[in-house]
């Protein structure tokens, strides 16, 4: 184990929060509100930092414990530590990075969405309850991923929940009370699935932890089959479809279209590729250690939905005519990738689907922050029938938007690229080489999902940047904060595609070494 000297992975949740209280006290005071931000932002780095750190030295084949941790066991609710291990590392990265270069690109977008709703007319809170707001949304997310415990999830979880429909209800567009409220109701269905899968849990086994400190370090617990008996099956089933609700999937999607495209972009930026996303890293981290078993009999279903979620995301998408609601629909596609990887129930499919959260939270932040610089600066436009020939007066936008594209189809040089080869190794492993039935027809499976991804990309990618201009643009793109800060998230995304190695070493320990030898793949 690393025990950290200080509690700094408690400090990257506190900070952020403490900072955004203070903006929203001093909300009048613009100026001030603005620095907070950007002070909020760079204390949202700070998990990245550390995990950068220990991939230097050697230390993240160890869990990062912080020191401080509250125990419940007398109540029989288990312990809450707050750590990062190798299945937790990529993403707590992805968090860091998405959060904090948000966090600075929407200073720019929230001030003008904030002016444009008071032109006309509306109540809207300041900038100051925007950035509180968004600071809790930021650090629960990271709460989640450094959880240990079942209730503490779960209560980081409703954090994101409160706070991002929040911001959608005050912030968005269209009728945002609506669908706000349908964001909310649907994703809570989820979470009280969850909930009381968590709680049948719990009351049989008698604790909540799904992680505990032995011989000095934060391992899984195991296996809880033999004490759930009959059980399982309906603890199973509550927790994985209530994880299927949020992570989208297909049958329980339909509220992530209306929510993602309609949410003010930084907070797009922010549900699409991250928080959807975490509901994949559950699966792996606490449903697959729990019901190893159960999971193996259901594969083949599993597998099925996954190929099912890929392709349907992918054929609505191509038809989508809304910028924001074409990325929405692709984010549904690709947690079917996430998914695929993690029903292989193989060491390769599961380091895949950790490093697809990765590349989806990088390419798919690139892409709303692309689509938010053309509704900040050219009045409101996301009709891709109006678009065309915009990477003539946008070339830096059309770069990085070609490189979050690259990250969705799995192209050199993006992270997209190592976690779909790994995906495809997980299921040539765990299912195409039994026989000839199963490899002919997995193979056309992959082919018609591979292809259906690059073809929505590209296509809209043409259709966007390129061709004849369908719109009257006048001047040329500035280089500001607001483009910078698409362009960090993007050099992150290319430093990890070269330096690939620590990531897919880290994850190869502990946790997924664990997940491996109990399913005896």
């Amino acid at each position: 184990m690393v025990l950290l000297s200080f509690p700094a992975l408690w400090l990257t949740i506190l900070l952020p929060i403490l900072l955004g209280i203070l903006a929203w006290l001093l909300g009048k005071y613009e100026s001030a509100v603005k620095a907070l931000i950007y002070l909020s932002g760079f204390v949202l780095l700070v998990p990245l930092a550390l995990v950068l750190s220990y991939y230097a030295t050697g230390e993240i084949s160890k869990s990062i414990v912080d020191p401080v941790y509250i125990n419940f066991m007398s109540y029989r609710i288990g312990t809450f530590y707050l750590g990062i291990d190798g299945l937790s590392a990529p993403i707590v990265i992805g968090i860091s990075i998405v959060t904090a270069f948000v966090s600075f690109y929407g200073i720019k977008y929230m001030t003008k969405r904030i002016e444009e709703m008071r032109e006309e007319n509306e109540r809207v809170p300041n900038l100051g309850a925007y950035a509180f707001l968004y600071n809790i949304f930021a650090v629960t997310m990271l709460g989640i991923a450094y959880s240990s415990n079942l209730i503490e999830f779960y209560v980081f979880l409703e954090g994101t929940l409160i706070s991002s429909f929040l911001l959608i209800a005050y912030y968005g567009y269209g009728d945002r009370k609506k669908i706000s409220l349908l964001y909310f109701v649907w994703t809570h269905i989820g979470a009280v699935l969850l909930l009381t899968g968590i709680l049948y849990f719990g009351y049989l086994v008698g604790s909540f932890n799904y992680m505990t400190l032995s011989n000095g370090s934060l391992v899984p617990v195991g296996s809880e089959e033999a004490i759930l008996g009959s059980a399982t099956t309906v603890i199973a089933l509550l927790m994985l479809i209530g994880l299927f609700v949020k992570m989208a999937v297909f049958g329980v999607h339909m509220w992530l279209p209306y929510a993602h495209a309609e949410a003010p972009t930084p907070i797009s930026a922010l549900l699409s590729p991250n928080l959807i996303g975490l509901a994949g890293y559950a699966i792996a981290r606490f449903v697959f250690q729990f019901f190893p078993t159960t999971m193996l009999s259901w594969r083949p279903y599993l597998l099925g939905l996954a190929f099912v979620t890929i392709i349907y995301g992918g054929l609505v998408a191509l038809r989508q005519k809304d910028f924001k609601r074409f990325l929405a629909y692709s984010s549904i596609s690709q947690m079917g990738y996430m998914l695929l990887g993690l029903a292989t129930l193989t060491s390769y499919g599961i380091i895949g689907a950790m490093l697809i959260y990765l590349s989806h939270a990088i390419g798919k932040a690139i892409l709303f922050m692309s689509a938010g610089v053309f509704i900040t600066e050219l009045k409101n436009l996301r009709d891709i029938t109006k678009m065309g020939g915009l990477a003539r007066k946008y070339p830096l936008t059309a770069a990085l938007a070609l490189f979050g594209f690259m990250n969705l189809t799995g192209l050199p040089p993006s992270v997209g690229m190592w976690s779909e080869i790994l995906i495809v190794m997980g299921l040539v492993q765990s299912y195409m080489l039994n026989n000839l039935a199963s490899l002919i027809g997995f193979t056309a499976l992959l082919i018609v999902s591979l292809t259906l991804t690059g073809a929505y990309s590209f296509i809209m990618m043409r259709r966007i940047f390129y061709g004849k201009s369908r719109s009257k643009i006048e001047g040329k793109e500035s280089i500001d904060v607001f483009k910078l800060s698409i362009l960090g998230v993007a050099i992150f995304g290319f430093v990890f595609f070269l330096f690939i190695n620590p990531l897919i070493s880290s994850l190869n320990t502990s946790v997924i070494t664990f997940i491996i030898s109990f399913l005896g793949r």
